[in-house]
């Protein structure tokens, strides 16, 4: 992966993935399918560089894309990956995900 746009593709926000990011300071983000750990956590480190943001720890998940029917016709969504950046203790926290 060249770009850290391409690695990391949305952050994901839900209840779980809230509930985990106040707990210990775990957060959610969609990533690229072929994207690996290192690039995960590279890519999060230059991409909130302002948050003096360093990762300690990355760990990823493969989610099977859901079939959906419109009538008698039958397709599938697509396969994604989701992973789940924990932040060093001594680093600053991500200000996207923070209400105001």
């Amino acid at each position: 992966m060249k770009n850290v746009y391409q690695t990391v593709r949305m952050p994901l926000i839900t209840e779980k993935s809230t509930i985990i990011r106040e707990a210990n300071g775990t957060y959610c983000f969609r990533v690229h399918v072929n994207a690996n750990k290192i690039e995960i956590a590279r890519a999060v480190e230059k991409l909130f560089e302002k948050d003096k943001v360093k990762v300690a720890e990355v760990r990823t998940s493969r989610v099977q894309g859901k079939t959906k029917r419109m009538g008698r016709f039958e397709g599938k969504r697509p396969d994604w990956k989701k992973a789940w950046v924990r932040l060093a203790p001594d680093s600053g926290e991500i200000e996207f995900f923070e209400a105001t």
